[in-house]
């Protein structure tokens, strides 16, 4: 079973919702500019997305790969630390030394380990899960920096702050496994079942991610604590 194509009047259609929305905002004089703002940019940055990965797939170049890795543990690092008040550089080193402890050896215990694809750079597999683990350790080692930090400006103890951020970085992450299933179906899963696949192997597939997103997520924000520890 191929997966249903989206004729162009559907995909018009699908901007409805989005579109009722910004005239609400425009109508109670709210920031419909950012919202209309923020739907171009989806919509101009998941086209780009689209023709670039086109390429990735057809050069099927290791080089290219690692590339494509290294930009994406950058960006990662630097959006992590967004909601800081104070970003200080030594503080992007630790984002991006704990995104990289805890997203890369995940990354390679997936794909080589648990899937065992080959090449291990196969682009269809690697840049997909790669995203998932860099994104979420992001926003992981993102809700810990924010909250060590504020913990730390009430002069609190290092290892009491450190505590309070790791159980609220992982808040997120842990709520999506107790719903995963009954609240919700993930986009992976989702689009594996359209697309054929049997929901049994869709589910397998689904359970690596999710134990692969929290192991990631965490092992990041603990990284990040730890390396933090000597901040000034």
């Amino acid at each position: 079973m191929a997966v249903q194509n989206i004729s162009l009047s559907g995909l018009i259609l699908a901007f409805l919702p989005a579109i009722m929305v910004i005239g609400i905002l425009y109508r109670w004089s709210l920031d419909a500019k950012t919202a209309l703002y923020a739907v171009v940019r989806m919509l101009m940055q998941l086209l780009l997305i689209g023709y670039v990965l086109i390429f990735i797939f057809k050069a099927d170049h290791p080089g290219i790969i690692v590339f494509v890795i290294t930009v994406m543990l950058v960006a990662a690092s630097w959006i992590a630390l967004r909601p800081l008040k104070r970003k200080q550089s030594h503080l992007y080193w630790k984002a991006l030394g704990a995104i990289l402890v805890g997203g890369v050896p995940t990354l390679a215990l997936v794909t080589q380990g648990v899937l065992d694809i080959q090449p291990w750079f196969l682009p269809r597999y690697f840049i997909p899960l790669a995203g998932m683990i860099l994104a979420s350790c992001m926003n992981t080692v993102s809700l810990a920096a924010e909250r060590f930090e504020a913990e730390c400006d009430n002069a609190i103890s290092y290892t009491e702050a450190r505590n309070i951020a790791l159980q609220a970085s992982l808040i997120p992450v842990t709520n999506s496994l107790f719903a995963v299933g009954l609240v919700s179906l993930p986009g992976m899963m989702t689009g594996q079942i359209l697309s054929g696949i049997s929901p049994l192997v869709a589910v397998q597939y689904q359970i690596v991610v999710m134990c692969m997103i929290f192991g990631a997520s965490g092992m990041s924000a603990t990284c990040y604590l730890i390396f933090a520890k000597g901040r000034s």
